[in-house]
């Protein structure tokens, strides 16, 4: 019997994929869990209809985050820390402030889990912050750091 797997079944396959498998264990385990479906002629056009909305989605999602890439691409953003007269900060610049900073002086909702810092800004200067918006598009956004 061929079924459509709702879920990923530990050494059978993927969720979505089309796997042979004996009837008895199909009734017993497969149907009887809710981990998969018959593929029967209407459950195969349900799966590429999903797949078609699933591949759709994905496209506008990559879509906008190069949108708002670009958009933040030259774009910079203005901290000021406190400071002794080396230039050393008392403390250190965190992703949270970064994003608190960009909502407040760009209007963008960047998230402070997806920035990363090569090393914690600890002093005064112009530093670059990579943001990644999606697994294939990454922003770059400059964050100058000025003494109180």
């Amino acid at each position: 019997m061929q079924v459509i797997l709702f879920e990923d079944v530990k050494s059978l396959g993927k969720k979505g994929d089309i796997v042979k498998v004996s009837d008895g264990y199909a009734r017993n385990f497969i149907l009887k869990k809710k981990l998969g479906a018959e593929a029967t002629a209407k459950n195969l056009n349900d799966l590429k209809l999903k797949r078609q909305n699933e591949d759709k989605v994905a496209a506008e999602n990559l879509a906008n985050a190069q949108k708002l890439a670009s958009e933040i691409s030259g774009k910079s953003v203005a901290l000021s820390i406190k400071a002794g007269s080396d230039g050393r900060a008392f403390g250190s610049v965190s992703t949270k402030d970064i994003s608190v900073a960009a909502k407040e002086q760009l209007g963008f909702d960047l998230d402070k889990k997806k920035m990363h810092l090569d090393e914690p800004i600890k002093s005064v200067g112009i530093f670059t912050v990579t943001i990644k918006l999606h697994p294939s598009v990454s922003a770059e956004l400059k964050v100058v750091v000025e003494q109180e």
